[in-house]
């Protein structure tokens, strides 16, 4: 039996995956949450098999969360599942510790196969990502956004969302003068100068909503 947890933060989306979960015979879902945050805390009961968690959730969106439940559980399978093109983020996330990646348009039996895949301690990696991944191999081009590192990508990705330094060292438990640091390397890597060329750059590549 693969014990699933969901992470998303709207109940109809996670209503409709355990409606389609209980027709699977190995399946069970054991736990759910609406925030990183929550999700952590299920990890730490260490009482599942499979994480299937979104990116933008309120609070600790999934690019933190999955920095901290590989942190905690580095074994643990962690399925993206995400109204975003994979296009945007599923190379970065992939190496920063992701099991696989799906769009939510997908057809829910690849969602059962990603699962049953992932928790065999493979990766899923849909045609189009092997595509990606095998032209990114070939030429060596990324995407500014895909040269960051994982706390990088977190320090990033808030910025462009209009959250305050401070608020951010709080969240993060890092020093402000750290998050000041990270933030001027994500400046300097990506060639912007002010947080409204991050929230620019990180709408038009579909980043955040």
């Amino acid at each position: 039996m693969i014990r699933i947890a969901i992470v998303d933060d709207h109940a109809m989306v996670r209503a409709g995956l355990k409606q389609f979960f209980a027709g699977e015979v190995d399946f069970r879902v054991v736990a759910e949450a609406s925030n990183g945050r929550e999700a952590l805390d299920i990890v730490r009961q260490g009482e599942v098999d499979v994480i299937l968690m979104d990116i933008s959730m309120p609070g600790q969106g999934g690019v933190d969360a999955l920095a901290a439940i590989r942190a905690r559980d580095p074994d643990l399978p962690v399925l993206i599942l995400s109204g975003f093109a994979e296009e945007h983020y599923a190379t970065t996330l992939l190496r920063q510790g992701a099991s696989g990646y799906l769009n939510k348009d997908c057809d829910p039996q690849e969602i059962a196969k990603a699962i049953r895949t992932v928790y065999r301690g493979r990766k899923y990696i849909t045609a189009g990502m092997a595509e990606r991944l095998a032209e990114g191999l070939r030429d060596g081009n990324k995407l500014p956004h895909e040269q960051l590192s994982e706390r990088e990508l977190q320090v990033f990705l808030r910025l462009a969302k209009g959250e305050t330094i401070g608020h951010m060292a709080q969240s993060m438990s890092l020093s402000v003068k750290t998050v000041s640091t990270y933030r001027t390397r994500v400046m300097e890597k990506m060639n912007l100068a002010s947080n409204s060329d991050l929230t620019y750059y990180a709408l038009k590549n579909g980043l955040i909503q």
